[in-house]
């Protein structure tokens, strides 16, 4: 093996994807600022009493630990912001009533998410604190869809709520161990898996479970699970919250998954997910984890979304792969000026180093500085 492999799903970002990332990041912090989400940048690393607080079990096989040399606490490498960010809010910040937070950086999974994903994704997201109400999770679905369109990717959202199935797993006396159980065979929409797990059940219940992974469509799928669900009241109560947000998302096809249950250990209501054209996974997740500031011992209302830049670059494309000027290698004070006058101007000028072939800068230049009439003119490179 050569002394310069990376490990597996682990890749260096070469410059043209580079580009496409860092330009995506600016163009998502800025529109999140204009929304009123201030960036937060948390720790790399934690403690984990800290890191897992309020994640359920899943964080914890998804995260690489490490022994503290300072003090022998193990510590870990975080495989998740979200639930930094609501520590900073619940303890740092503490502030009343809608705090609005943004960030964006890398985090590191013991196994990727797929066959051709990566254990280092560049995660960035939005999180909106301190409001209950449907305007907050509106807001933030929106929020998604606006940036995803401004990076070009058409997106449809898919809308699910945790309490149905919480609400059928306690009607059905289910034990912790049996719903974490029953949750996986859903996820992965296992109908035989199902079908044994709930044989045991009482009708209602049972019929109700195995109905799930049916309730997949359009609007009409909420009209026929409150038909063929038990009348419980937090079920019927999750089915109108799923209405009415299907019917304020701009611009976007929706669709209602009833069996949509991803993160269901720290979600506590809507969850969502989008997904674009050509891909098998979704693009982005996210949902109300109102528990996890619970947690955190400051019960904070809580919805937000994250996705990874790496993916969303590759999908966005590049539309700017040659975009600079090509300038001679001079002492001429004329053209330093004009150079550096371009350069605030927000323009790449690529100096043409001496002994070089000239075609070698061409790849990153589209255009040329050249002495016309006594001044150094920008021209287009033939």
């Amino acid at each position: 093996m050569s002394k310069w492999a990376l490990p597996e799903y682990i890749s260096d970002v070469l410059p043209a994807e580079a580009r496409r990332i860092e330009s995506l990041r600016r163009l998502l912090l800025d529109r999140f600022r204009c929304h009123g989400y201030e960036l937060t940048m948390p720790p790399l690393l934690e403690y984990v009493d800290s890191l897992f607080t309020g994640t359920g079990h899943d964080m914890e096989l998804s995260t690489f630990k490490l022994v503290d040399q300072l003090t022998g606490r193990t510590m870990g490498l975080r495989a998740d912001i979200t639930p930094q960010v609501a520590r900073i809010d619940a303890h740092l910040l503490n502030r009343e009533g809608v705090t609005r937070l943004c960030y964006c950086g890398p985090v590191l999974h013991t196994l990727p998410a797929g066959l051709s994903g990566t254990r280092e994704p560049l995660q960035i997201g939005a999180e909106l604190y301190g409001h209950a109400g449907l305007e907050a999770d509106i807001e933030i679905q929106n929020l998604l869809l606006s940036v995803l369109q401004a990076a070009g990717v058409a997106a449809r959202l898919d809308l699910g709520h945790v309490g149905v199935f919480r609400a059928l797993a306690e009607a059905a006396r289910l034990g912790g161990d049996e719903a974490m159980r029953l949750f996986a065979l859903l996820q992965a929409k296992d109908a035989p898996g199902i079908e044994a797990a709930t044989a045991a059940l009482p009708a209602a219940a049972r019929d109700a479970l195995r109905l799930l992974p049916r309730l997949y469509g359009g609007a009409e799928v909420l009209e026929e699970a409150r038909r063929a669900l038990p009348a419980i009241a937090s079920i019927h109560a999750a089915l109108d919250d799923l209405a009415a947000l299907s019917r304020a998302i701009d611009g976007a096809e929706v669709s209602v998954d009833l069996a949509e249950l991803r993160g269901y250990q720290y979600h506590s209501g809507v969850v969502f997910a989008a997904y674009a054209a050509g891909l098998p996974n979704a693009i982005a997740r996210g949902g109300r984890y109102d528990e996890v500031g619970r947690a955190f011992g400051r019960a904070r209302p809580a919805t937000g979304f994250s996705l990874d830049l790496r993916e969303l670059a590759a999908l966005a494309g590049d539309d700017n792969a040659c975009v600079g000027i090509l300038a001679p290698w001079s002492g001429d004070a004329a053209l330093r000026q004009t150079v550096e006058s371009l350069r605030r101007s927000g323009e790449v000028v690529v100096t043409a180093l001496p002994g070089h072939d000239r075609a070698s800068w061409q790849p990153c230049c589209d255009r040329e500085l050249r002495l016309v009439g006594g001044a150094w003119t920008v021209v287009p490179i033939n």
